[in-house]
């Protein structure tokens, strides 16, 4: 289901969380949005902007930030954590005109609604925890492994909806591999892994995050979600795969936006040894700034050559 007012723009700054517990909350997704922390990132801001610094540079508005510890819960509200409170909104108008400049200027409104439409489908939030380890970014050829990462990222999931908490309060993502891989036993062995919270080993929780790593232990390897290929090593790969690098960081410069958000190393490695990689880097947006040069690079179709002390792009068609 969508907002009942389709006719307003909602403008909001890293609102994944925000959407997310409207559409779990409410069963609505507030649309038409523009997250102006993605609308800033097809604007050549890089990487995850800061409210602060995105106000800063498109508005010259200045935010003081001792405010920014307050436990909102707590009343009254002093003026200066009310008018810290108000600047989350009351600047973000100007942002949005800025961001909006910019794109109309340099043809990006298509880059902003594929994000976009990702960030406000609500599939994007009906993830199946069984997928865990492919949305995590986190893959171990051991079915034992593999097992508990998926069954403690699911018990995660569900205490975290119990408690109505962000999942990463329950447990951060970095305990979920070292629990998978650790795969602790017994109280003693929980206290003394690094990621895990100290003293999670003593509270209510402890005996549930155990029987998920022992459900995950014994889980039957025919269960699990079938793993990503590896990449085949062939030879000259990997200095296919540094040449990809230097043409990311190129194309990077000539677009102004952040290598990460293009491709990472996985795409490269990908694009450098499949036939027919299937990777981010070679659909909408990031294929028309980058993935059809890796393609023509990869075939022997375009050149890079050092000239003026930068590197320039060579068509052998």
């Amino acid at each position: 289901m969508t907002s009942v007012n389709p006719a307003v723009t909602k403008v909001m700054h890293g609102c994944r969380q925000d959407i997310e517990i409207f559409h779990k909350q409410a069963g609505i997704i507030p649309t038409p949005t523009i997250d102006t922390q993605i609308a800033a990132m097809v604007c050549g801001f890089g990487d995850a902007v800061g409210y602060e610094t995105l106000i800063r540079k498109t508005t010259g508005g200045k935010i003081d930030k001792d405010s920014r510890f307050t436990d909102w819960g707590r009343r009254p509200l002093s003026a200066k954590q009310l008018t810290y409170a108000l600047a989350d909104v009351t600047h973000l108008r100007g942002a949005y005109r800025y961001l909006k400049e910019e794109l109309e200027k340099n043809g990006r409104h298509g880059w902003l609604k594929e994000e976009m439409d990702i960030l406000l489908n609500p599939a994007t939030y009906e993830q199946d925890p069984e997928n865990a380890g492919k949305r995590l970014k986190f893959q171990d050829r051991r079915p034992h492994v593999m097992g508990i990462f998926i069954e403690v990222a699911k018990w995660r999931d569900a205490t975290a909806q119990t408690r109505n908490v962000p999942r990463n309060r329950v447990l951060k993502d970095d305990a979920l591999r070292e629990l998978a891989v650790q795969a602790p036993s017994h109280k003693n062995a929980l206290a003394k892994l690094r990621a895990v919270p100290k003293g999670f080993e003593n509270s209510k929780y402890a005996d549930e995050l155990l029987e998920a790593v022992s459900r995950g232990r014994n889980r039957a390897k025919e269960t699990l979600p079938e793993p990503t290929p590896p990449v085949v090593n062939k030879p000259g790969i990997g200095a296919l795969v540094d040449l990809l690098k230097v043409l990311l960081k190129q194309r990077s410069e000539e677009t102004g936006v952040a290598p990460k958000l293009i491709a990472n190393v996985a795409d490269l490695e990908r694009i450098a040894s499949d036939d027919e990689p299937d990777v981010p880097a070679l659909y909408g947006w990031r294929r028309e700034i980058f993935g059809d040069y890796a393609l023509a690079l990869k075939n022997g179709k375009l050149a890079m050559a050092s000239e003026n002390n930068s590197v320039v792009l060579i068509s052998r068609d």
